[in-house]
């Protein structure tokens, strides 16, 4: 159908636009460039992730097309209660970032030009047993919603990017933090958690620390 085709359309241009925004080579190039933009980088590039959102979830609401599935029964609560919980883990984790550095605050009160994120590594709880939580919460509630054609469409997409974007964002994170998170890597689950890929909380200051 011509919105399915126009929905996919702003996807795809939105993912694109939000990876090469976020992609150190372009940091680098306005940074090299407009140092003086570098404190309101970070700021603009989350008002374009916002704007961008919009059209998208404007084209959602009104043209959602035929309904493809919905829960029912006890299907319909136990989705309910998981989305319910994946919104509860998702304030919960709040806490475990620098939100001033993930806004822009930070950047832009101390006028910081450099290209890295100026967050340090660290290991939360929920850390421990997945890489990416808000990644994984993000599924769970995206997969426990009624399907229309729109809304399927948009899952499928998404879901694609989630596992694209955790693999550019980790490239920066190598990039940052070198053989340490490779290490994580290969100890801990990437975007579902796996119960034989697990840090130990004593094993996780131990990585932190650096002296695994």
């Amino acid at each position: 159908m011509p919105q399915n085709s126009l929905l996919l359309f702003l996807w795809l241009s939105y993912f694109a636009l939000h990876s090469a925004l976020a992609s150190l080579r372009l940091k680098s190039w306005v940074a090299g460039r407009w140092p003086q933009w570098m404190p309101a980088y970070r700021l603009g590039f989350n008002a374009i992730a916002i704007l961008g959102l919009l059209p998208i979830l404007y084209l959602l609401v009104s043209q959602p097309g035929r309904l493809v599935w919905a829960w029912s029964g006890a299907w319909a609560w136990l989705a309910n209660g998981i989305a319910l919980a994946a919104v509860l883990g998702f304030f919960h984790t709040l806490g475990d970032y620098d939100s001033h550095e993930f806004l822009g605050l930070r950047q832009w009160k101390n006028g910081t030009r450099t290209v890295a994120d100026q967050e340090r590594f660290h290991l939360s709880a929920v850390h421990r047993y997945v890489r990416h939580p808000w990644y994984f919460l993000s599924l769970l509630m995206i997969w426990t919603r009624d399907m229309s054609e729109a809304m399927l469409l948009s899952a499928l997409v998404m879901t694609v990017y989630f596992v694209v974007g955790a693999r550019l964002e980790e490239q920066k994170l190598i990039a940052y933090h070198g053989e340490r998170y490779r290490r994580y890597m290969e100890k801990v689950a990437g975007l579902i958690p796996l119960p034989w890929k697990t840090l130990s909380k004593a094993q996780a200051a131990e990585l932190v620390s650096g002296q695994e």
